[in-house]
């Protein structure tokens, strides 16, 4: 007769792309993946707790199902938008977890810190995610410090969107014959997205308009070998990024420095500016490679809580653990 395994584990991964689930044990590690493409929904509210829900809990299901017999006890959740319009999900996402599928420990992690346990672990230093926007995050395992992820309109300064709308204004500016134009970035402006003069009608209206412009970053860094003014670009962007890894990096030591993201999918035309701008500004921490992805992180942080072996401190924002007494 099979029984349940002990310290089974949820890790949940929840971004613009939809959720990606792992439910694993401490001993064997993750067992099922799942995904859903689907976002949770963000109102005036900030993010929907009964949407998240209603996303999560048939994958769930069915993962322990393919899984065997299990019994959850502890769940990591890594949001986008957490620290800013998490408000009603640390309210009620712990106490929904609880009721439907038995979890009694419950982290709620913003995505930047998901992103961190991915590519540090438990190790003190800065990590710059980066893709459509970008966000640096530093600890010193006693607390956390953020820089930038202040949305595309506000910063995200040196991300997908910020290369892609520089890319598109140099594009523009050589249209109407300004200093600082690229007639090669024109050129592929107006092979994606039509003659120059509807770019306007093509982007304002769009509610995707921060993707839409990442979505020229690639072919910024694709002229950046032949073009100056997308070299200047990504130059400019990785200038941005340091800033923000100086900013949170702890003092002392030889802290350790990632970056991890769709964005460094750019590949030597960015990642080269960045080693130079991060030798610059951070001469005494150690460049690492990042070790895993966000959901790397989730799994890593859901497999030590389910232990109580958690190393990364707690923050009201960034990562809270709540633990639920039994009925």
């Amino acid at each position: 007769m099979s029984h349940p395994v002990d310290r089974a584990f949820l890790a949940v991964d929840s971004g613009g792309s939809g959720l990606r689930v792992v439910v694993g044990t401490a001993e064997r590690g993750p067992l099922v993946r799942r995904a859903s493409a689907e976002p949770v929904r963000t109102g005036a509210g900030g993010i929907d707790p009964e949407h998240f829900m209603e996303q999560l809990l048939p994958l769930v299901r069915a993962s322990t199902t393919e899984a065997g017999p299990l019994r959850l006890t502890a769940a990591v959740v890594g949001a986008a938008g957490l620290a800013t319009l998490g408000e009603a999900l640390r309210a009620r996402l712990p106490g929904a977890l609880a009721r439907e599928l038995g979890v009694r420990r419950v982290a709620l992690a913003a995505d930047a810190v998901t992103a961190y346990a991915g590519a540090l672990g438990a190790r003190p230093g800065a990590v710059v995610a980066g893709g459509t926007g970008l966000i640096a995050v530093g600890t010193d395992l006693t607390g956390w410090r953020r820089a930038d992820g202040w949305g595309h309109l506000l910063g995200d300064c040196g991300g997908g969107a910020w290369i892609g709308r520089a890319g598109l204004e140099a594009a523009l500016r050589a249209h109407d014959g300004r200093e600082g134009g690229s007639t090669r970035l024109l050129a592929c402006a107006e092979e994606v997205f039509g003659p120059a003069p509807g770019l306007p009608g093509a982007l304002y209206p769009r509610p995707d308009r921060p993707a839409v412009l990442a979505s020229f970053a690639p072919r910024v860094a694709g002229c950046a070998d032949e073009d100056p003014v997308a070299a200047g670009i990504l130059r400019a962007a990785a200038r941005h990024m340091a800033d923000s890894a100086a900013a949170v990096c702890p003092p002392g030591g030889e802290p350790c420095v990632a970056a991890t993201g769709g964005l460094f999918k750019l590949g030597e035309a960015l990642l080269g500016p960045l080693d130079e701008e991060l030798a610059r500004r951070l001469p005494r921490a150690r460049r690492v490679p990042a070790e895993g992805d966000p959901l790397h992180g989730a799994v890593r942080l859901a497999s030590e809580l389910s232990t109580g072996s958690l190393a990364l401190p707690g923050d009201g924002t960034m990562l809270s653990v709540t633990t639920l007494t039994g009925d």
